[in-house]
């Protein structure tokens, strides 16, 4: 390392330019980077319900579908606002009461459950089906152009309108976001730092690195629209240490060394040295979510990985020439360091280690049950604000008529007619259903084959499969519609055992199901890699132990607040954070740790070590995260989507209760277990 931190001093200017000149490209990625907004497109390919939507994309082109609500219209003008419908590039059927009406077929002949389910009060319902899927940029743009044909967006429900809305709102807030996260870190490193400038170059390189980030991410494909809310704000907060660390080791052997670029070449070196191994634990802690079923954390944990490496990257080579390039400028506006050196949490943690003990254990079991109890939501409209187009319409669509959560069954076309009926009459006996349409439904009614329209005909049966559609009272993702979809699913087989559940009800339902198996594989794995990786850096059988207890202790203390506090999280929230905050604020704990041991080396009295101990590390420490809460409150504050503003929230909170756990109760613990350590640490 130390020919490489040579080669960058001596390259300064040139490593700068290069850098500025590499933002092009970067740029560039990042605009170009496709953005997906629908989390169900992450459920795993090979499970039924999502072979059940490419049946229905590709065999019966409905790849999504959304309910238009007309107010106060004559048949007539309805059907010339289909006819406009279905000149829109992506539509594939349009149909309403009134196609029905406007055929041999009576409306006086219509059950009450099929009436009341397209008008009420003057009010018409319209079904518009698209031939492509729910995310997809045609279907997207054929909403966009859909609720300007009805010239009232909050009339037009389905998956891709709330969709559109989380692509509009999430585009809005983004740069609100960066610009708070900035804002606040500045402030921060006003106080942290003797320079009124280097916060500016620190956040300056490290924005390179997010750009450098999130421009390489066309080489993915595409990224959700979280992780590129969260990557930029996630990446400055847990980087910004890596820079502040270069700095001050900078300053110190500018000390001892005359000449600058010398200087900064031992700073490099010394850096490189002490940050790896926490970077490791941090980029491990990210990479553990790849083996998220939901494919969604494979998404953020690849991003965020990069991220760090990216930080790495700069802060060894681009920050170390922006230092060197405005040397002069920079000690210009030197100040005196604000921050304190929070001596009396330092003496706090020595002489009460014994109390500070109790209150862990004490403190361990509300914050165990805590974490164990809290409540998860995985309806995906629920995190969007309530007064968005979307919203409304799927609100007002169940309210006037109560179409709650439609959902589709695919089965053998050539299942006999009268086990098809008999079928059909099973479902409607089954409780929270209130309707149920299959292609004999309509021959029910008295009308032969030939009395019904084509198009309807083509709605229900392909070459090999027939729909039966039904509507549920019973909310998407509660308890009662999945409770619901086993019963139904269980019924349907015993007449096909080839047949699918589909529709947001039954993706959601294994969106449950997938989430709550994450949850626990992640968290897990995440242990186990950094628990290893800690193992290896600090060469120690015990050390890992005890820094993984401390910062699991905060992570629970986290989740248990939003139990006691009676906050419902977003599911991607409960499964990402506990990974994030172990990976990410696991190295204060070890940085006091390794600091520890080389005190215990030279000093024989273990409180007289921890406290020089404290003394170099807290700090630091309380920088490092309160970089990271300045990161990623403010947008937890702004942001109106609660899956945003829920991780936010969880990162800030888990960045103090995870700092105060390193500075009180780890020193504790250390102090404790000091002849344990002794004996089961290497030299």
């Amino acid at each position: 390392m130390k020919k490489c931190a040579n080669w960058i001093t001596n390259h300064s200017l040139g490593i700068t330019i290069a850098s500025l000149i590499l933002l092009v490209p970067a740029i560039w990625g990042y605009v170009n980077t496709k953005i997906n907004y629908d989390i169900l497109v992450y459920l795993p390919e090979d499970i039924e319900t999502i072979e059940g939507q490419n049946i229905l994309t590709e065999k019966f082109g409905i790849g999504a579908f959304s309910f238009v609500m007309v107010d106060n219209m004559t048949s007539r003008d309805i059907l010339k606002l289909q006819d406009e419908i279905k000149k829109i590039n992506g539509v594939e059927q349009v149909a309403s009461i009134a196609n029905i009406t406007d055929t041999a077929i009576p409306i006086s002949v219509l059950p009450d459950d099929i009436i009341e389910k397209v008008y009420h009060e003057k009010e018409t319902v319209i079904v518009v089906t698209f031939k492509n899927s729910i995310s997809d940029e045609n279907t997207i743009d054929a909403v966009k152009t859909l609720r300007s044909t009805v010239k009232d967006a909050s009339t037009v429900s389905g998956m891709t309108a709330m969709v559109l809305d989380t692509m509009d709102l999430s585009n809005e807030e983004i740069v609100a976001y960066i610009i708070i996260a900035a804002s606040l870190c500045i402030i921060v490193l006003l106080l942290a730092t003797d320079s009124y400038l280097i916060p500016f170059f620190l956040l300056g390189n490290i924005g390179i690195a997010i750009l450098y980030n999130m421009g390489t991410n066309i080489f993915l494909g595409e990224i959700s629209y979280i992780t590129k809310a969260i990557t930029a704000v996630l990446q400055l907060g847990v980087t910004t240490d890596f820079s502040i660390f270069l700095y001050h080791k900078y300053e110190l052997a500018k000390e001892k060394e005359k000449r600058k670029k010398e200087a900064m070449a031992i700073a490099i070196n010394e850096t490189f040295k002490s940050i790896i191994g926490s970077s490791l634990t941090t980029i491990a802690g990210f990479l553990a979510l790849c083996f998220m079923d939901l494919t969604l954390g494979k998404d953020i944990g690849i991003v965020m990985a990069k991220g760090v490496i990216w930080g790495l990257i700069c802060v060894l080579s681009v920050f170390p020439s922006l230092l060197l390039v405005f040397d002069k400028l920079i000690e210009k506006t030197k100040h005196k360091n604000f921050l304190p050196k929070f001596q009396h949490i330092q003496n706090f943690s020595i002489k009460h280690s014994i109390i500070l003990i109790i209150i862990f254990l004490i403190l361990l079991i509300p914050a165990c049950y805590g974490n164990s109890h809290y409540q998860v939501y995985y309806k995906l409209d629920k995190s969007l604000p309530q007064s968005l187009p979307s919203r409304i319409a799927n609100s007002d669509l169940a309210e006037k008529f109560n179409i709650v959560s439609p959902e589709i069954i695919l089965i053998d076309k050539n299942l006999k007619p009268n086990k098809t009926k008999e079928l059909v009459n099973k479902l409607k006996e089954i409780e929270g259903i209130d309707l149920v349409l299959a292609p004999t439904t309509l021959l029910d009614f008295g009308l032969s084959k030939e009395m019904i329209p084509e198009e309807l005909i083509t709605t229900f049966e392909s070459d090999k499969y027939q729909l039966i559609i039904l509507n549920s009272t019973y909310e998407v993702a509660s308890k009662k519609l999945n409770k619901q979809i086993n019963e139904i699913d269980s019924l349907v087989k015993r007449y096909d055992s080839s047949s699918i559940i589909a529709g947001e009800g039954a993706l959601t339902k294994d969106l449950v199901e997938i989430a709550d198996h994450d949850f626990k594989v992640v968290n897990y794995i995440s242990i186990v890699v950094i628990f290893l990786l800690m193992l290896i850096v600090l060469k120690s059988i015990s050390l890992p132990f005890i820094l993984v207890i401390a910062i699991e202790f905060a992570i629970f203390l986290n989740m248990g607040v939003a139990y006691f506090t009676n906050t419902t999280l977003p599911f991607i929230a409960s499964i990402v954070i506990g990974t994030i905050q172990l990976g990410a604020t696991i190295d204060y704990a070890i940085l006091m740790s390794t600091k520890y041991l080389e005190n215990r080396k030279k000093i024989k009295d273990k409180k007289e070590a921890m406290k020089n101990t404290l003394e170099k590390t807290v700090p630091s420490i309380i920088v490092s995260a309160l970089c990271f809460f300045a990161a990623t409150f403010g947008v937890a504050i702004f942001s109106k989507i609660d899956m945003i503003a829920s991780i936010c929230n969880l990162l800030s909170r888990g960045a103090i209760i995870s700092m105060f756990s390193v500075i009180m109760i780890l020193p504790a613990l250390l102090l404790s277990l000091d002849s344990v350590i002794m004996k089961t640490t290497k030299n």
